[in-house]
Formats: structure tokens, C-alpha cells, sequence
């Protein structure tokens, strides 16, 4: 595997990788090491000397993006490999290579030392010893104009500061250009902070076709553009842009003051004079990473499971003395734990705020979510993205409103309408016929409907439009291009996002920009004139999907630049649905969750993508895996005309960083590489049944099926180990497989080919969303789509004005015909695809009968096999 910095074009897996990439160099020259020790013979022991020699060199240029292993160990190291000493090279390769995987070197200050070095190097002070549990470690970046021969003497100077009451305990990383700067940036997680000193080059030492790439195609910045004394501001726009979370510290011999002043330096924590007191810096580095490590809600309740409290409110398993002291239950306590039930109450005295309205530790926890998510402001919900979409309906919808809704998005957004009197008027996605499951919605489909609406006179009543994003299915919108021209037809509108699966987006640079709260920044700083448009943003972000939350933890992000007409129906909102007892525990990992993801979240996110990318390529190019199984592409996933870069592939070795960029910055859409969407009708298992074996022989859980595949996701809990064992049990299977067909011959061979053609080809066709009855249409010319369900829906509750008829009744098929039609009464959602293929006062047509028939799922919400199809009778609905 290339280092990340190599000459050569990049693969886009590189874009994700250098971390594991540079673990498995450090691996590999240990094996190289190895076999050099244990050669014999004069010709053998210098081939093997050389292949250790070049793959030393081909370690060094990345390592100087990062602490660890240092200028030290790497000089004892290079002593040892000219010195022919190949026993000692291979003890230090060996010691760095754990060290590095096993992250040993973060707390324990000997993984500094070279212990039998023989050359004397002494030019880093050791860390402080670190006990295991004891202060977090992180890295600082220092960008500097002085030669690197003078940054030993730099770094001995920023350990000194340290102090042992310090909470935190850093390494600096020193580079010397401003292309090196953010290639650190990029490449070292670890980093939590830079400090910029003003005055260095703009182009680095290294050959970086790869960064080139970045800054051009990505950043737009071009250094002949930039003028030699504004190299400081500049790397400050740029690594806020890839990386927000990083604070950022500028020493200048200008005034400070002049600096701040400059629009360009709202991304800086502070500015410091350049001969300014370095313990001062030192502290603010400090109290930066501190201000994102501190959780005011999680940090309140552990103090709060510590005080011997008395209660008499009405929660008697709070403090665990009903469990702890039963001969019946106390098995729960022994399961969970005391500190579960000292961390409970139905009191929000104490601290423990209340999630109703929140003026304490709630709302400094939600204050500091805005701030890491991009948000002016963060609500927590505790029952889930349901919740939190009814929310932003009722709050910013009234009776009569038209909301612009996907048709296959989550059954909150149907219900929300219900409840809110919100008229739905549904777009289609494209669809994915041969996988039975559905994109997204072209940008055409949504602006027809709003030029179709303006002709009909009814764009004033149109409120907001809401879309999915990303899709379960892993299709992501352009959410920029999406708001900017529905913004230039209606300038006033709404946008809700459901970012239910997407929370993590925010924290990859690549994905951020197709983030609602990513676009929406985008916005903010180039609409040229407010007054001609409105932006007003609304995510939803199911937190416990992708970040370490508990279930049911949920935030509803608002970037609305009118919330403040808002705000009161919201806070009526939240009263209507939130529960006057919120579970205090997930309210704290809520807390805890942002604090992980400001602190760490890019280096979980980027290895998620990582490990999403190696098992396509391990499943796609296995030999006998790739008979039965295959992990579908972009180019299967998206239709070509909405990618416009051609981006086909996430696995192909001729796919670059460059086309990775382009199709993430002009696409219409694109899929997230962490949804892999594995086929299994081609082994002859269709959806539901492959997810049973995978639980039941496998214990591997996973969510969603389609007729003839299942997803796979990859999130910040994954680990290499999980891809290892995916592909074990895909090669058991596929084993099995090819034996039954071996050994069954060709009749077992015929079924098989027969099971795989009903799977793969006579596969329903998708039904789309036909029409509301006339009873139920608004638009008096009846040219556009909307429709009163929320009447529909609460005519259904009259059993007078139901009746039913079995799916496979003459009658249905001679009514759609002939009529008089049928109206559904209620929502029918089959498990997959998970979407309602009928909505309560919708014209049901043939295609929709024809799907229904050929489901062969068991969990069809809304429909009860024994009786039928609900339907609105013909004499209630005249």
C-alpha cells in the first residue's frame, strides 16, 4: 500500500485509509526487518537490508505529520538500519508498530524512549509518565518559519509548560509551509489544535499531487491569489473548512487587535502577539479542548449519583433501593449496576434541569451541540426521530399548509401531516426496480411541483418541503443546489432535512458540504442578498443511528433566520410531544455523544469509511464470494444522468481522490460509501431470509432488507475485526453454497438457477403514489397533487364509513376498472420496503394491487391479511 503522500495519482481508498495505511507500512517493514535479521549469506542479507531500506524511507515523509514515533526514535532507527545492526532495527520496528496500533505511546512515557540507544540522540524530553485511565492525550499542530533545525529546541520549550495539573496532556507536531499544514490536518486525527505562527512559505517540500487536488478542487484556493503576508488567515479558512472543530491560534507581530478585526478571522479562538508569554498559549490550548471535553448535563448527573439524597417523588427505582433490596429483581441490579439507579430522578432540582425549559445544564449541553453541529440552535429529544420530525411539523405548519414531501420517506413525515393538518403533495424518487427499493428525488421532480403550484395560483400556500438525507439506502442530496433553486421559485420556504442516518456527516470533510447544516453555512456566507430570500434550515438527526448515543437520543438542529416568530409555536411543539419524564440517561449520552464527535469524531467517521470501502473491494474481487455476493456500486445505485463525473465505482484502482471530489462537489447525488447494499438474491436468499441466517447461525444484526438484498452500514463502532468476520462467514456461506450444488447435481443446480430468476428478474413493479379522491383534493382546477389526508385519516375512525375487501377479490380488480375507485383508509407500509404504498384517502390503482400481491414479506403495517384491504366506502365519501 502506497503512503498517503505518494507521487502517484491517489486512489479514492487512499482518501480514507492513511490511517490503516500507515499501520500496515509499520507492519510490513517489521516484516521486512524480520527477514533481513534472519537471512543468511552475503547476497541475501543486502537484498533483504535494501527492501528494509526503502520501505524506511518510504515511512519517513508521512510520519512528519505526526508526535509519535518522533525525530528520535526514527534517527535511532535509521542508525540501526546504516549500521547494519538488523536485530535492533527489528526489536524498534516491532515496539513502534504496537505501540502505534495499541496506542500504548498516549500513557506510557517509555514507548518515547529507545531504551538501548546507542547513538545518544537526546533531543526530545520523555513524556511524563501517563498511568493507564489518566489524563487524555492529543496533538498540537505549530506552524513555523524557522528552519526545522531549530524545532527540538521548540518542542523542549512547549513540554517545559507542562504542569501536573494540567487536565489534558499534548504533543506538538511542527511543519513549516502552509500545504504541510494542511496535509497534517487532514492526515493526523490527533490534532485538536493549531497554533499559526504568521510568516511562513505557502508550498511545501514534499511532492503532493494528492493536496494539489484538495485545495484546488475543493478549497478554490489558489496561491498566486494570496499575498505572502496573509499565508495565516488563509490556513486558517482553509482547515476551518475541513475541519471546524480544531481551534485555531494566531501569533502575529502585527497588533492583535488589527488581526481580529479582519472578517477573515472569525474562525480564530484567539490571537496572540507574537512575543506573547507561551504559558499563556499553553493555557489556551488547554481551556480550547476543554471547552469541547466538558459535558454540563453528564458531568452534573455523575456528581448528582454521588449525593446521599432522600426521595419522595414518583420514582421509586430511582437510587435502586426497591431493586437492591428485592428477593425478586434484584438480578436487574446485578446486571446494570448501582450507578444507573443513583442517576435517576423525576426531580429537575439539583441541577438536573428540566427538558421542557431547559435554563441550566440542559441548555449549556444543547448550546454546546449547536456549536458542534453548525446549528444556531439544538434541541434534544428523547423518543427518537419520529419525535423530533412531528415537532418541526406542528411547530412551523397549520392547517391548509402544503408541504413538498418524498413519498418514500419515514412514516413521521405522513403522520406529522396528519397531525399538523399539513396538506401532503408527494414526489417520487427515481426508482430501483430490480432492487425493489427507491432513490431520491430529482431536483426537476421538486421544482415542477412548485412551477406547477405557482400556475395554480397555490404557491403562497406552500410552507416547506422535506426531503431524506441521507436515504436508508445510502443516496445523498445535493442539499446546496436543492435549496439555492427552490429559493429562486419560492423564497420563503422551509427546508426540513432528515438526517436520521446522516448525524455523522458533519464530522468528514468530503461529507459536510451535503450536510443540511453544511449547505446551509455555505449560504450564509455567499447569498448575495437576504432580502430575496429567506434561509431557513431544519435537521433532524437520529444521533443514537450514528454516534454514541443511547436508542431513542435524537436533536432537531435549527438553522431558521426567522426562528424568532417561531420560537413560541416550537416551544408548544416540544410540549405537545416531549415527556414531562424524559429519560435522564439518554439525555446524557446526547451530551456525551457531541463531546466524542467534537473531540474524535473525524478520525471515527473517516475509519468508518475506511472499513466500508475495504469490504467492497473484499466481497466484489473474492473469488468465491463474488459468485454468490457483490456489493452494489454508485453507477447501480445512482442513473448516470445524475452523475454527471461518472463516478462509478468506490473499488475501482483507477478511481482517484480527483473524481471523489468532483462527484461530491457537482453531482446531483451521490451514495455513502458506509451503506453497502449486499445482494443476496444472486445466492438465492431473498432479503428477509438472509438477514434470519446472518442472526440466527452468525450473530450479525443489521437493519433493512429489499426482495433481494439486505444493508450492510459501517459506523464509528466497527472494527477491522467486524470485516474480518463478515467475510468469514460470506466464505462459509458461498462454501455451502457451491456444495449443495455439487452435490444435489442438476436438479439442485435447476432450482437453484430457477430461485435465483424469481429473485433477480421477476422482481414487482414499484407502485407510485396515484392520486388523493376528489373528496379530499384542495386545489379547486384539481391540476396539482396535494390532498386533505388529515380528514381522510380521521374518517377511517367511523366504521360506518369503512368497509374491506381481501386482496384477491374479483372486486377489487373489476372496481379499479370500472369503479366506482378505491380509497384507502389508512397507511400501509409493507417491511421492506418501509415506505406507505398507500396513504389514507389515496386512489389505490392496479400497480399498487399488483405489488401487494407479489409481496412476499410477513410485517405489513396497516394491513390486516384476515380482513383485507381498509377502505372509505363510496356512499361516505359522496
Amino acid at each position: 500500500m502506497k503512503t498517503a503522500i505518494g507521487t502517484e495519482p491517489q486512489r479514492i481508498d487512499h482518501l480514507f485509509d492513511s490511517a490503516e495505511a500507515r499501520f500496515d507500512q509499520w507492519r510490513r517493514l517489521h516484516k521486512a526487518c524480520q527477514s533481513w535479521a534472519g537471512s543468511v549469506g552475503k547476497q541475501g542479507v543486502a537484498a533483504r537490508k535494501a527492501a528494509s531500506t526503502a520501505l524506511f524511507a518510504e515511512i519517513v515523509p508521512a510520519e512528519d505529520f505526526h508526535a509519535y514515533p518522533g525525530a528520535r526514535l526514527l534517527a535511532t532507527l535509521r542508525d540501526r538500519i546504516d549500521g547494519d545492526d538488523a536485530m535492533g532495527a527489528t526489536r524498534l520496528v516491532q515496539r513502534i508498530s504496537q505501540a502505534l496500533i495499541l496506542r500504548s505511546y498516549r500513557r506510557d512515557a517509555s514507548e518515547w524512549d529507545a531504551h538501548d540507544d546507542p547513538t545518544g540522540h537526546a533531543d526530545l524530553t520523555p513524556l511524563p509518565t501517563m498511568e493507564t485511565g489518566g489524563r487524555p492525550y492529543f496533538e498540537v499542530l505549530y506552524v513555523v518559519p524557522t528552519p526545522p533545525a531549530r524545532w527540538p529546541a521548540y518542542s523542549q520549550q512547549v513540554r517545559r509548560l507542562r504542569r501536573s495539573q494540567d487536565q489534558f496532556i499534548y504533543e506538538p507536531v511542527f511543519v513549516g509551509n502552509l500545504e504541510d499544514a494542511v496535509l497534517a490536518t487532514l492526515l493526523n486525527p490527533q490534532i485538536q489544535a493549531v497554533v499559526i505562527h504568521e510568516g511562513f512559505p505557502w508550498a511545501s517540500t514534499h511532492n503532493l499531487p494528492l493536496l494539489s487536488e484538495v485545495l484546488g478542487a475543493t478549497l478554490g484556493v489558489d496561491p498566486l491569489t494570496v499575498g505572502p503576508g496573509d499565508h495565516g488567515l488563509t490556513l486558517a479558512r482553509v482547515i476551518k473548512s475541513v475541519r471546524p472543530e480544531v481551534d485555531l491560534y494566531l501569533l502575529d507581530d502585527c497588533r492583535p487587535e488589527d488581526v481580529v478585526s479582519d472578517p477573515a478571522a472569525s474562525g480564530l479562538r484567539r490571537v496572540f502577539y507574537e512575543v506573547e508569554e507561551p504559558l499563556e498559549v499553553h493555557l489556551a490550548i488547554l481551556e480550547g479542548v476543554d471547552a469541547r471535553y466538558r459535558t454540563p448535563y453528564f458531568d452534573n448527573l455523575k456528581k448528582y449519583a454521588q449525593k446521599p439524597i432522600g426521595t419522595f417523588h414518583a420514582l421509586p427505582i430511582a437510587r435502586g433501593k426497591s431493586v437492591f433490596r428485592s428477593d425478586w429483581i434484584r438480578d436487574m441490579g446485578e446486571f446494570y449496576g448501582p450507578t444507573l439507579f443513583l442517576a435517576e430522578s423525576s426531580a429537575t432540582t439539583g441541577g438536573l434541569d428540566s427538558l421542557l425549559e431547559p435554563t441550566g445544564n440542559i441548555k449549556l449541553a444543547q448550546d454546546a451541540a449547536a456549536r458542534a453541529f453548525g446549528a444556531d440552535k439544538v434541541f434534544f429529544v428523547t423518543n427518537g426521530t419520529s419525535t423530533s420530525n412531528k415537532m418541526v411539523y406542528q411547530a412551523l405548519c397549520q392547517p391548509g399548509d402544503i408541504v413538498i414531501v418524498d413519498r418514500n420517506c419515514h412514516k413521521s413525515h405522513h403522520y406529522g401531516c396528519v397531525l399538523a393538518g399539513a396538506q401532503p403533495y408527494y414526489v417520487e424518487a427515481f426508482p430501483l426496480t430490480a432492487y425493489s427499493m427507491y432513490g431520491s428525488v430529482p431536483l426537476r421532480t421538486i421544482k415542477k411541483a412548485l412551477l406547477d403550484l405557482k400556475a395554480a395560483g397555490r404557491l403562497d400556500k406552500v410552507r416547506m418541503l422535506a426531503l431524506t438525507n441521507v436515504t436508508f439506502d445510502g443516496h445523498l442530496y445535493d442539499t446546496r443546489r436543492v435549496m439555492e433553486e427552490c429559493l429562486a421559485i419560492k423564497p420563503d420556504l422551509v427546508f426540513l432535512w432528515d438526517e436520521a442516518w446522516f448525524g455523522f456527516g458533519r464530522f468528514n470533510w468530503l461529507y459536510r458540504r451535503r450536510t443540511a447544516m453544511g449547505a446551509r453555512q455555505q449560504m450564509a456566507e455567499w447569498f448575495a442578498d437576504p432580502r430575496l430570500a429567506r434561509i431557513r434550515v431544519y435537521q433532524t438527526n437520529s444521533t443514537h443511528k450514528s454516534m454514541s448515543s443511547l436508542r431513542q437520543g435524537s436533536m432537531v438542529l435549527v438553522g431558521d433566520q426567522d426562528f424568532h416568530h417561531h420560537e413560541a409555536p416550537f416551544h408548544e411543539a416540544i410540549f405537545t410531544h416531549a415527556s414531562t419524564s424524559p429519560n435522564l440517561q439518554i439525555i446524557a449520552s446526547l451530551d456525551v455523544a457531541r463531546r466524542q464527535m467534537e473531540l474524535e469524531g473525524y478520525e471515527l467517521v473517516t475509519h468508518a469509511i475506511a472499513l466500508a470501502i475495504e469490504i467492497r473491494k473484499d466481497i466484489n474481487t473474492h473469488p468465491l464470494v463474488s459468485k454468490y455476493f457483490r456489493v452494489l456500486e454508485p453507477a447501480e445505485m445512482i442513473p448516470a444522468e445524475f452523475r454527471p463525473s461518472g463516478l462509478a465505482s468506490y473499488t475501482d484502482p483507477d478511481v482517484t481522490w480527483a473524481k471523489a471530489l468532483e462527484a461530491f462537489r457537482h453531482d446531483e447525488f451521490v451514495l455513502d460509501p458506509t451503506r453497502l447494499t449486499l445482494v443476496c438474491g444472486t445466492a438465492g436468499y431473498d432479503g428477509t431470509q438472509f438477514k434470519g441466517i446472518l442472526a440466527a447461525d452468525y450473530e450479525i444484526q443489521l437493519n433493512k432488507t429489499s426482495r433481494n438484498s439486505i444493508l450492510l452500514q459501517t459506523n464509528i463502532n466497527n472494527t477491522r475485526s467486524d470485516v474480518a468476520n463478515l467475510l468469514r462467514v460470506l466464505v462459509e456461506i458461498s462454501r455451502k453454497i457451491d456444495t449443495n450444488l455439487k452435490e444435489g447435481g442438476a436438479p439442485a443446480q435447476a432450482a437453484f438457477r430457477q430461485r435465483v430468476k424469481s429473485l433477480m428478474e421477476d422482481v414487482p413493479g414499484l407502485p407510485n403514489f396515484s392520486r388523493f379522491h376528489d373528496r379530499f383534493r384542495s386545489d379547486p382546477s384539481g391540476t396539482t397533487l396535494e390532498g386533505d389526508m388529515r380528514s381522510a385519516f380521521y374518517m377511517a375512525y367511523r366504521e360506518e364509513c369503512c368497509e374491506h375487501l381481501e386482496l384477491h377479490d374479483p372486486e377489487v380488480d373489476r372496481r379499479i376498472a370500472t369503479g366506482p375507485p378505491l380509497v384507502s383508509a389508512n397507511f400501509v407500509i409493507p417491511y421492506p420496503p418501509g415506505f406507505p404504498i398507500m396513504v389514507p384517502g389515496q386512489v389505490i390503482e392496479a400497480d399498487t394491487i399488483e405489488f401487494m400481491r407479489k409481496l412476499d414479506v410477513k410485517e405489513i403495517h396497516g394491513y390486516d391479511a384476515t380482513l383485507g384491504l381498509k377502505l372509505l366506502r363510496p356512499d361516505a365519501l359522496a
